[in-house]
């Protein structure tokens, strides 16, 4: 069934032009919003607890402007099956790549940290492009085995190298090259203990702890990396160097600073973010409060 759905409609829709392929988005966007409601009850959730100032006419428009641009971002997604070099390189460019350049100049592997907001999958094929480090993303495997296939072809057509959750621990273990890794900071964790309790977006959020963890295993330099949306299927993506000696940061510190960033950029433009997720499904518990550690449970920590 997957294959038949890709082969009849994925496939024939990446080959569209650009022009007829935002018809076919204004037109499922109809659907998806006004006839279907995917999802709308937990996107206006999210943004009414994240902007409790927000009148429901703003938050309305917000959440109207959201599913504009995230059928934008399913179809330009399937336009990456057939994407040439030409195409991205015109429609996706790294605005500033020597902010990258002392780091590889000194041999040093970086961690780029940013989150699902405006459209990471043209990241995925444009980064390599731009760059001297080999980037590297974190991605989770999909329960299809032949959608995932073809996901993990579209992404690294052009340079990214592609590793699962599970295969973390030991990548950073082995890494020996020059590497520039991408991590998303705002998915769930999947594992209750190794998170980071903080506020993002007014609520109490867990906020994975990996890139700290390795970034200070590794003594990697912390860049966050924010795209944003120059027109309609035109992006440009902006490095920021946070942490460019991490060992020397407290603990939390790290994960403050770039949560921080991206809701620094959500606040900008939310409707850019994906919404659509119930990102804050997990509650606290009393006994999840962060407390200051000594520089022994750290070490600890970045152990386990």
């Amino acid at each position: 069934m997957a294959a038949f759905f890709y082969y009849l409609f994925v496939k024939p829709v990446s080959l569209l032009p650009l022009w007829l392929t935002y018809i076919v988005s204004d037109i499922s966007c109809f659907i998806i919003y006004r006839v279907v409601g995917y999802r709308k009850k937990v996107v206006t959730s999210n943004l009414t607890n994240s902007f409790p100032n927000m009148s429901k006419e703003e938050i309305k428009e917000i959440r109207k402007n959201f599913y504009s641009h995230f059928t934008d971002f399913l179809f330009e997604s399937f336009r990456n099956f057939s994407i040439t070099k030409e195409e991205t390189l015109a429609r996706f460019k790294v605005v500033n790549p020597e902010v990258l350049k002392p780091f590889a100049d000194a041999n040093r592997s970086v961690i780029i940290v940013g989150g699902h907001y405006n459209n990471w999958e043209m990241l995925a094929v444009g980064i390599d492009h731009y760059i001297e480090h080999q980037s590297v993303a974190i991605y989770h495997k999909l329960g299809n085995k032949f959608i995932d296939g073809k996901v993990l072809s579209s992404r690294c057509q052009f340079g990214l190298k592609l590793i699962s959750r599970p295969e973390v621990k030991e990548f950073f273990a082995q890494e020996n090259q020059l590497t520039a890794t991408i991590f998303g900071s705002d998915q769930s964790p999947s594992i209750a203990k190794k998170v980071y309790w903080t506020r993002f977006l007014n609520q109490d959020t867990p906020v994975m702890f990996g890139v700290e963890k390795f970034a200070k295993e590794k003594d990697y330099p912390v860049v966050y990396g924010g795209i944003t949306k120059v027109k309609r299927g035109y992006y440009e993506f902006k490095l920021e160097v946070l942490f460019d000696e991490p060992l020397k940061a407290a603990y939390g510190e790290i994960t403050e600073a770039h949560t921080k960033r991206l809701e620094q950029q959500i606040i900008e433009d939310p409707q850019y973010w994906l919404w659509t997720h119930k990102r804050w499904k997990r509650k606290r518990k009393p006994e999840e409060l962060n407390q200051a550690k000594t520089v022994e449970d750290q070490l600890a920590d970045l152990k386990h």
